[in-house]
């Protein structure tokens, strides 16, 4: 059996953030003792070693829980995190997508602005650069 601070020397994880698990319901001690000390199975490096490694392929606690629950009801897991899996690629290809236009729409104003010239240090004008946009919004609106 280990003691909390035995389970965060082999895992690398704050006491902090097992209790946070545990509160979550991703973590479990086997028993607790009257005097309040929590004790972990050998498994549950296991479990924070698998909620670690899930995390760095961007699933949530959330979808970690729902793997852990599927496979307690004996439900074979892994293709719920395919599934998963192939949802984040989708997601992250809408997000690229994003990026991608963002990134074009700000290259096209550094191109656009690179003869303005600058401001004066006094005037009322804070940056005429993004007040011009502003303006062109304000056209487009009305």
């Amino acid at each position: 059996m280990l003691k909390i601070g035995d389970l965060k020397e082999r895992t690398g994880v704050t006491v902090s953030t097992l209790r946070y698990y545990e509160n979550l319901g991703l973590l479990q001690p086997a028993l607790r003792s009257d005097s309040g000390y929590r004790y972990f199975n050998d498994n549950a490096v296991q479990r924070v070693l698998f909620i670690k490694k899930a995390q760095t392929l961007n699933f949530s606690l959330t979808e970690i829980q729902e793997i852990f629950n599927s496979h307690n009801r004996g439900t074979a897991v892994c293709s719920i995190v395919k599934d998963l899996i192939d949802r984040k690629i989708s997601h992250l290809d809408i997000e690229i997508q994003k990026l991608l236009a963002s990134k074009q729409r700000l290259e096209s104003h550094r191109e656009r602005w690179a003869t303005y010239p600058e401001d004066l240090p006094n005037s009322e004008t804070i940056c005429t650069l993004i007040e011009e946009l502003i303006a062109l919004e304000a056209n487009i609106v009305d």
